[in-house]
């Protein structure tokens, strides 16, 4: 109902496949919805973490699932976007619903991740 009511929906380039986007464009030029993972990921970049690049794809694309569950949107995808798509995957049996049975010890939960910010970003940040 509403779709009829956004010009776009008029527009006879908007309902070809791609749209506005050129084939193996990159996912990094596509507009996408701003939520956590693409906060998280600017706050990493805008620190300078030295996360491999591995890390900044898993932290700003894990909940893009048509994209690392499905195959969709494969077209828009550049090499980099090819190369890292195996380690969002990887990722996701971690993400969502992977929760242990008991209760982690918060102190060494603490300790393990306090190490791992100390090791990859600066000591303030830019928020």
């Amino acid at each position: 109902k509403f779709f009829s009511l956004n010009p776009d929906f008029y527009d006879e380039k908007m309902k070809t496949k791609l749209g506005v986007y050129k084939k193996n464009c990159g996912l990094k030029n596509v507009r996408m919805s701003y939520g956590h993972d693409e906060y998280l990921y600017q706050v990493c970049v805008q620190n300078k973490t030295t996360l491999p690049q591995q890390a900044l794809y898993i932290i700003r694309y894990h909940s893009f699932y048509p994209w690392h569950k499905e195959g969709e949107y494969m077209y828009l995808c550049d090499d980099t976007d090819v190369r890292m798509l195996k380690w969002v995957k990887d990722f996701n049996q971690f993400d969502l619903y992977s929760k242990a049975a008991e209760i982690p010890n918060k102190k060494e939960l603490i300790k393990y991740y306090k190490g791992l910010i100390d090791k990859y970003f600066p000591k303030v940040l830019n928020w």
